[in-house]
């Protein structure tokens, strides 16, 4: 494997920035609903209880997700919330060639390689990882040979995968800290392998796009669902391959239905849009959302800012599993 030394960045960020940047990074594929607004207020008291700063990037990289309309409803649902931001929108859709630059970098250190698998292939070849339902792509397409590509490339249009080092190799064990969930460990080969930095369709992979914008947008917090933990390991190691600092990241409870189902845009589970037909003001939803990690008690209405007094990571240390949702909760 090519030797790993980080490569470093072509540009850094410039602006002078306090402890703490925060971000809100919404995907607009449909009205937020109380998950996503709740994730967004804990990134958002984090940062402004350390008197820090808030980034707005929307997600949109996705053509599916490029949704002019459900990104202004998230934005104005942000507000209503009282939960400001000092920089941005930032769109996904509009940084392609800041991406594109980041890769270009990757292979040209021989980091990369094409991928022809399908989905279909990979799903019949591997079984899914037991803790997130993820794939661990077992290499099929690292070894070809430069005749094997040419010809595989007349049929179908590779995708562009990162090399991991190998499971017995330090480089490829990343360890981290979580806020909320404390110490972490992940063996890259074990629970990924190789993985993907660009799609087939020439769309550029999350994974790769999210550690980018972190860095230029000078965000050094990370707060988002603990469904998303999985992903600390391969946004680290890409920051360190791309010369980019590690932010602290903290994963917070998930809302969930009484079937332990993930609140889903896709449903429509208690969108922002029917929560605010039915209620005037936002302090007692956001009363309701903080008493679930022993921010607030039962009943107490509370803005935006009230909380930010009371915000703590040990509360939410002590209050990290799952928040079901059922009929009384805004009750």
């Amino acid at each position: 494997m090519p030797d790993q030394q980080p490569i470093r960045p072509a540009t850094r960020p410039t602006a002078a920035h306090p402890a703490v940047t925060g971000r809100f990074a919404p995907t607009p594929s449909g009205r937020m609903h109380l998950g996503n607004a709740f994730s967004a207020l804990m990134a958002w008291l984090s940062a402004r209880a350390a008197g820090g700063r808030m980034v707005l990037r929307i997600e949109d990289l996705d053509p599916r997700a490029q949704n002019p309309e459900a990104a202004q409803l998230i934005m104005d649902d942000l507000a209503w919330l009282g939960l400001d931001w000092d920089e941005g929108p930032w769109y996904q859709s509009q940084r392609d060639e800041t991406y594109a630059a980041a890769i270009d970098r990757l292979e040209a250190a021989g980091l990369t390689y094409p991928c022809f698998c399908t989905r279909a292939e990979l799903h019949a070849a591997t079984a899914p990882h037991a803790s997130d339902g993820t794939y661990v792509y077992p290499g099929t397409c690292r070894g070809l040979t430069a005749q094997q590509i040419a010809e595989r490339s007349r049929l179908r249009r590779p995708a562009t995968r990162l090399r991991v080092p190998e499971a017995d190799d330090p480089a490829g064990t990343i360890a981290f800290d979580d806020l909320a969930l404390g110490h972490h460990e992940e063996v890259l080969a074990r629970e990924c392998g190789d993985f993907l930095v660009r799609r087939s369709d020439g769309v550029v992979a999350y994974q790769l796009a999210v550690v980018v914008d972190d860095a230029l947008m000078g965000v050094t917090q990370v707060v988002r669902g603990a469904d998303l933990l999985g992903s600390v390991a391969r946004q680290t190691y890409l920051q360190r391959l791309l010369g980019y600092p590690t932010p602290t990241y903290g994963h917070v409870p998930l809302l969930v239905a009484p079937d332990g189902r993930r609140l889903s845009k896709r449903e429509h589970d208690l969108d922002l849009g029917a929560i605010r037909a039915h209620e005037a003001r936002p302090e007692r939803l956001l009363g309701v959302l903080a008493s679930c990690v022993g921010l607030a008690e039962k009943g107490e209405s509370l803005s935006a800012s009230q909380l930010a007094t009371r915000f703590s990571w040990e509360a939410l240390r002590v209050h990290a599993g799952n928040v079901v949702v059922d009929g009384d909760f805004l009750s």
